[in-house]
């Protein structure tokens, strides 16, 4: 492991979590993931010496890809506030905000564009990284009169109107692992073997995990795995109780369940781990250090929705979404508003990740549900 993240009579994450499996037994997937992506001072998405998007990190998101996807938001953001019917406040909640991208850009374009909205605006951001907070706040300065940092699940008072939105957040929630031995669902759990490196071991499923996959109806076929996700449907719930009326905008990469379980190539599961951008093979192998990430189930987000009182109004490829709120016309309006030709082109150019099938985008969709007042 990298010993970039030790700190004198502290021990690295990785020794830690051996210690804890060395003397409570293996722990589930589900744990283990969760102190490698959110461990306080090493995890993944916690650690300040690691900025985790972009070309010099492990991944990039559409955000830091082109100023675009942030406008084309705020444009559409302007819709719903008049679908609303032009509210006195507005609340944008965001989760997992980073360095603050595409807040920016969303105030920035309302500003500029919907002043009538942008007077009404209160943004709060929820990211769990002090160092990212710290960076967000310093890229926000110029709006801090209406920007606040607070967990989400700290919030006990909903707002009367207002819009959720997430982007690359739930597929990054920790996982159980279940795999089908025998003809029972087992769950994957992470042990030790006699070098102490990670290793898979099958446990007993957790009476959570059990309950689920008898609501879901999750049915595989014999050595099939399958993660469940169970804090999307805890976000989803917190999400539907921040709002009186408003919407809940999630954007990410996922599949109808039915999709996600039959799909050949999806047969031992979707967890994959990143690093500089490349794939890397053994997921176990160094916690805190790369990025873990799975697929998201779109119909377990709909199904959780309906049960807290959201109903979806669309779910479609992002790339389609951002084409039908006007990114055409957008990026022809930056481009021609702009003097400097090296940043039109640069426009230009980062436009295609958006729009062409073969960029970014055309693996993302997007997802609307809208609470109505009671």
């Amino acid at each position: 492991m990298s010993t970039s993240n030790k700190v004198e009579g502290l021990e690295p994450l990785a020794e830690r979590l051996r210690a804890r499996i060395s003397q409570q037994g293996p722990v589930t997937f589900r744990d283990w993931m969760a102190a490698a992506l959110y461990d306080e001072r090493d995890g993944y998405y916690c650690r300040a010496d690691r900025i985790p998007q972009g070309r010099a990190g492990d991944y990039r998101t559409a955000p830091e890809t082109s100023p675009l996807f942030a406008a084309t938001f705020a444009f559409y953001f302007s819709k719903l506030f008049a679908d609303l019917k032009w509210p006195p406040c507005l609340t944008i909640f965001e989760s997992g905000a980073g360095n603050g991208e595409f807040a920016h850009g969303v105030l920035t374009s309302l500003g500029k564009d919907s002043p009538e909205v942008f007077a009404v605006i209160n943004y709060v951001i929820d990211e769990v990284s002090p160092a990212a907070r710290h960076r967000a706040a310093e890229r926000l300065a110029d709006f801090s009169d209406r920007v606040t940092f607070r967990r989400l699940v700290d919030i006990d008072q909903p707002a009367a109107a207002g819009i959720v939105f997430s982007n690359e957040v739930i597929d990054a929630f920790p996982v159980h692992r279940v795999i089908k031995r025998d003809s029972n669902l087992r769950e994957l759990c992470v042990a030790l073997n006699q070098n102490s490196d990670f290793v898979w071991l099958q446990c007993d499923l957790e009476e959570s995990v059990a309950e689920y996959c008898e609501r879901a109806g999750i049915n595989l076929s014999e050595g099939q795995i399958a993660e469940i996700n169970l804090d999307a449907e805890q976000f989803v719930a917190r999400a539907a109780g921040l709002l009186d009326r408003g919407y809940v905008v999630t954007v990410d990469y996922g599949a109808e369940r039915n999709d996600l379980l039959s799909d050949p190539n999806r047969h031992q599961g979707t967890l994959r781990s990143f690093r500089r951008h490349q794939l890397i093979d053994d997921v176990l192998a160094a916690p805190g250090e790369q990025d873990l990430t799975t697929t998201i189930d779109w119909t377990q987000i709909e199904e959780t929705g309906d049960r807290f009182g959201l109903r979806t109004l669309r779910l479609e490829q992002l790339d389609q979404f951002l084409l039908g709120q006007g990114l055409i016309s957008l990026l022809m309006e930056m481009t021609t508003s702009t003097r400097d030709s090296a940043e039109a082109l640069r426009l230009t150019t980062s436009s295609r990740e958006l729009i062409l099938p073969t960029g970014l985008a055309a693996s993302f969709q997007v997802c609307v549900q809208e609470r109505v007042a009671t």
